[in-house]
């Protein structure tokens, strides 16, 4: 019988080592296929494409295997310093014949990177090249950037409707209190309004204020940049009045947004390449609308970045979380240990920081914080760059910065803190369920989840807030010498936009990335190329990904939708984003420096666990 169990198990490693093998050659062989498919063919005279097929990010999402081999589908991001990049180089490239930049499916953007492609495609186009847009149904974000398009093409089935900033926000105090669920909220600071929806069933008055303050400059300036953009497109009727608009052209949206100069031209793709191959070239025997392409990503692939540097330049982007994250996640160990790494590998002289982030976790915006100070113990100046977002926690890790660069829209501020923990004795009392036990000291089993918490842990929690707040404004008084007091007063969680926080000295300059680098450079006296990205590269996974999805983006759930589709497809995401975010909430750190209303104002993607968590509450409330 030994014999026997002896045989199977050797029978079993066999299989199991055939196993592993055979997966490796699979990947292996994959990998190759995709490196040869992938590799940058030769560029050759035609008009750059640049299919906005999602979100414009500051740093794309990591991709895992679990993530592929599950078959769920994985959305393209794209890296708004790899846009740029390739705009740049566009601009002065004989090659390039044109820019066309196809809308059908973007995912959004930050306002602040909306304009920082619509500059760059406005300075592709003061160096004397045409740049084509065109889309089904243009969203706010889309059209600003098209906006900055010689022609704006779009297909006569669709149509654009502009909603502006704004919307409805889901409250959850009804639906708590009918589950029985208690969550304690602690905080500081009259406009920190991520929790109210766990403790009101309307918006404070204080956080309407807020909200319609940065709404309404957000409003105001995408209106100016697209006036400023397309002098001719008369938007103020379309604003103001859609309903008449629409009436008057008989209900055909397409048709009012032509004669209101908001588009150049109706056509479908196949009459809009046809029109891109009089610039840039194209083939009658190829499929119709074919026009020369230069592949977005094999221009970039092009022009890799250096790998040595004596600028380093770090990337927060995502929320601040404890622990470790992948690309597009900002884990403190992960953004600390980058730049620890950073320093003792590489020659550095300067430090840049670019933010993109709502914040989070208070002890992972520390780790942070005190890992640029190191920089800054070693004698290197920091210079800050904030990108769409860099608020509350994006706010804390920025305060060691020399000198703040942001974007007149960029959302910054939220200076404040807050915890939440839910408890479930009503729950549990509901259906018969009780709790006792014996307690040696007042925190004895707190916070009790199962019989709630009590006042001792009650003010130590508090008492904790506040004490983490005082650390926050202290941080921020030292950093842009303002007094505590001061900084009280324009703290108390209220979100900015960069315009007002320059004048109220949260920030020093206007610039983008590549100004910040500028000035790093400067200080140090080296040039602005000599930079090097203190980040993880992609995995695997991640390259297979984005091979995948560049081989089979029609599959996209946002594709060929009209533009009323478009804008409840619109709502859904942002839902979705905003159940997402009242989970991560809930089961995330529990004292939490972080703008979640910020979000609104950002890319549109919902993750897709966040989309079926969305499904399954509609599902349950029947709709």
């Amino acid at each position: 019988m030994k014999l026997v169990r002896g045989a199977w198990k050797l029978l079993v490693g066999i299989k199991d080592a055939l196993v592993l093998a055979l997966m490796l050659l699979f990947f292996g062989a994959l990998f190759v296929a995709l490196n040869a498919r992938s590799k940058a063919p030769a560029i050759k005279d035609g008009a750059l494409l640049l299919e906005l097929n999602g979100p414009i990010v500051e740093q794309p999402e990591d991709v895992s295997f679990t993530q592929l081999a599950s078959g769920q589908q994985i959305g393209r991001q794209y890296r708004l310093r790899d846009i740029v990049r390739a705009l740049d180089a566009a601009k002065s490239d004989d090659r390039v014949k044109a820019v066309v930049v196809d809308l059908e499916k973007f995912g959004g953007a930050y306002p602040a990177a909306l304009s920082e492609v619509a500059d760059k495609l406005a300075e592709v186009r003061r160096a004397g090249k045409p740049v084509l847009a065109w889309g089904i149904a243009y969203t706010d974000g889309g059209y600003r950037i098209a906006s900055a398009a010689s022609e704006i093409w779009m297909d006569p089935q669709g149509g654009t409707l502009f909603s502006g900033p704004g919307g409805t926000q889901m409250y959850y105090k009804g639906l708590i209190d009918k589950l029985g669920v208690n969550a304690h909220v602690y905080r500081v600071g009259k406009f920190k309004s991520a929790v109210e929806p766990y403790i009101r069933a309307d918006q404070s008055p204080e956080a309407r204020a807020a909200s319609e303050a940065l709404y309404g400059g957000l409003f105001e300036q995408w209106r100016s940049a697209v006036q400023q953009a397309r002098p001719k497109a008369q938007i103020a009727a379309l604003l103001t009045n859609p309903a008449q608009v629409v009436q008057a052209a008989g209900g055909d949206v397409a048709q009012a947004n032509l004669r209101a100069g908001i588009v150049d031209h109706l056509g479908d793709r196949v009459a809009f390449g046809r029109r891109v191959a009089q610039i840039a070239g194209g083939d009658d025997k190829k499929a119709a609308g074919f026009f020369n392409t230069i592949d977005y990503d094999a221009y970039v692939d092009a022009r890799p970045l250096p790998k040595t540097g004596k600028i380093g330049i770090v990337t927060i982007a995502g929320t601040i979380t404890d622990g470790k994250a992948g690309p597009g996640g900002a884990g403190g160990d992960t953004i600390s240990d980058a730049i620890y790494q950073g320093l003792a590998k590489n020659d550095l002289k300067a430090l840049v920081v670019r933010v993109d982030s709502p914040g989070g976790s208070v002890l992972a915006s520390e780790k942070i914080r005190l890992a640029i100070l190191e920089a800054k113990r070693r004698g290197l100046p920091v210079v800050v760059s904030m990108g769409g977002l860099a608020a509350s926690g994006g706010y804390w890790v920025s305060t060691p910065g020399d000198v703040i660069f942001a974007e007149p829209n960029t959302i910054t501020g939220s200076i404040g803190i807050f915890g939440v923990i839910p408890t479930f004795e009503n729950t549990l009392a509901k259906v018969g369920i009780t709790s006792d036990g014996v307690r040696t000291t007042p925190l004895s089993g707190q916070p009790d989840v199962l019989a709630g918490t009590n006042p001792v842990i009650d003010t130590v929690i508090q008492s904790t807030i506040e004490h983490g707040y005082m650390q926050f404004l202290t941080r921020v008084s030292q950093s842009r010498h303002l007094p505590v007091a001061r900084v009280n007063e324009i703290g108390q969680g209220r979100v900015w936009l960069g315009g007002p926080a320059r004048q109220l000295g949260l920030v020093d300059r206007f610039g983008s990335l590549n100004d910040a680098v500028a000035e790093a450079a400067k200080r140090v006296k080296v040039d602005t190329t000599d930079i090097v990205y203190l980040e993880k590269q992609p995995g695997f996974a991640a390259q297979i990904a984005k091979q995948w999805k560049r081989d089979n983006d029609d599959d996209d759930a946002s594709a060929g939708l009209d533009v009323m589709s478009r804008m409840a497809w619109q709502q859904r995401q942002v839902a979705a984003l905003a159940i997402g975010d009242a989970r991560r909430l809930l089961t995330g750190s529990a004292v939490r420096a972080e703008c979640l209303e910020c979000a609104g104002s950002g890319p549109m993607t919902a993750h897709a666990g966040d989309m079926r968590l969305l499904d399954l509450l509609l599902a349950k409330l029947g709709l």
